[in-house]
């Protein structure tokens, strides 16, 4: 019986040691690893289930999806799991000042020593960062709030990319004088008013490196402040150079009049771009991007939304399984993949990775430019985590001429130090 016993004992080990070695021989390390994921619906698309479908199957892994409602519901959730210890194994989340809010070195792996975030670049690592330390991987693309313009209008009239925004009321007079609209807004959609003043954060920091800073500790404000007052200021500058129909037009109202070339400028954030060409394809070509413009010539860049990120729980069980899979995402053919058949937003957070040539020329090369040559900052939501929540209300009012600039930025320092004090700041 003894050796029955021993026998059927050694038939089951070398089974099991069968099993074991055909697993690796299929290249499934991690066969029966479950890793648990909390993600938004817009980050898993189509395109990037597919990608994480394909990993999981050739890594013997099954994901476990679970989906973020997003806004503020989604942040009270992911405050609240913080707080109960009730993380899954991977999340995408936000950067900035919403993950730090969440305190990450209390929560999330510490990545500052894998080697995939040196290849991330410093300015995204900075929005991930606590004391120092790296907690997150980009999820996608970056996208600025730039000047999306018609490349048409400018070779019709001769016209260069403004590197100051005096050269870019010169450009918008020569257009309105040749009967063109310069500059279409949508106050239809009042999000869309906010991206003059928010995307305009890299000149406030251009003049002044610690703006943020000392707004967040409330020694500093822009109805104070040479380069937050002249954010303000540049809206009552393009009062006379507008669409008609400027109060009531809508997001989708200027996306088709840009795309088929009724206006030539418009303050938006770049995730348009693809959006504008999907609904015609013709206008790729057509469509440029150029920071918004400040004071020195020398120093024109772009204000950058930073994406949102992949963190791990610190308490995951299964660390090596989940780096291996973020190292597939930041394989150059799984990016290719992503980029070619989703789009880009923006250039990369992974440096020295080049998006594929089909991506648009406004994202590929227009947009990369100020990427190389290090001419991007952060916008300010992801620095600080004071903004008012009447932002959009006061910008389409002074976007209308309602109020002049110095008005609307004590209203939205008013406006702002309501936020500081719920968040127990000293303003």
């Amino acid at each position: 019986m003894k050796r029955l016993f021993a026998l059927v004992l050694a038939c089951a080990m070398l089974l099991s040691m069968a099993v074991v070695s055909n697993a690796l021989a299929e290249g499934k390390p991690f066969e029966g690893v479950t890793i648990t994921v909390w993600t938004g619906k817009t980050e898993y698309n189509d395109i990037g289930k597919e990608l994480m479908d394909k990993w999981a199957e050739e890594n013997g892994v099954t994901f476990e999806v679970e989906f973020n409602p997003g806004g503020t519901e989604g942040d009270n959730i992911m405050k609240t799991r913080c707080a109960s210890d009730d993380l899954p194994d991977l999340m995408n989340y936000n950067s900035g000042s919403l993950l730090t809010a969440l305190n990450p070195k209390n929560h999330f792996y510490d990545m500052t020593d894998e080697a995939i975030t040196e290849r991330f670049d410093d300015t995204f690592k900075s929005v991930v960062m606590q004391d120092g330390r790296v907690y997150g991987a980009p999820y996608t693309t970056t996208q600025a709030g730039a000047v999306v313009y018609w490349k048409p209008d400018y070779e019709e009239l001769g016209l260069e990319v403004p590197t100051t925004w005096a050269a870019f009321l010169d450009n918008c007079q020569k257009l309105k004088d040749a009967g063109k609209v310069p500059v279409e807004l949508s106050c239809g959609t009042t999000w869309t008013t906010q991206v003059l003043f928010l995307g305009d954060n890299y000149n406030v920091l251009a003049s002044d490196p610690e703006f943020a800073n000392n707004f967040t500790a409330g020694t500093a404000k822009f109805a104070e402040s040479e380069g937050g007052l002249a954010s303000w200021n540049k809206y009552a500058d393009l009062v006379d150079f507008v669409n008609a129909d400027a109060s009531a037009a809508t997001y989708d109202d200027a996306c088709e009049a840009m795309a088929t070339g009724q206006a030539t400028h418009w303050f938006i954030l770049t995730q348009v771009v693809p959006k504008m060409i999907a609904a015609h394809p013709e206008c790729e070509d057509k469509l440029g991007v150029f920071a918004i413009p400040g004071d020195d010539p020398e120093n024109t860049g772009l204000t950058v939304w930073e994406p949102n990120a992949w963190y791990i729980s610190k308490d995951c069980q299964h660390i090596d399984a989940v780096m291996a899979f973020l190292e597939y995402w930041y394989e150059k053919d799984t990016m290719d993949y992503y980029f070619s058949n989703y789009g880009a937003n923006g250039p990369s957070c992974v440096k020295g990775y080049v998006l594929p040539d089909n991506v648009a020329p406004a994202i590929k090369d227009d947009m990369q430019a100020y990427f190389d040559l290090g001419h991007t900052a952060p916008a300010l939501e992801f620095l600080t985590s004071v903004k008012g929540a009447t932002c959009e209300q006061i910008t389409t009012s002074a976007a209308l001429g309602q109020i002049d600039g110095a008005t609307a930025a004590k209203m939205y320092d008013d406006d702002c130090k309501k936020s500081a004090m719920q968040q127990g700041l000293a303003w």
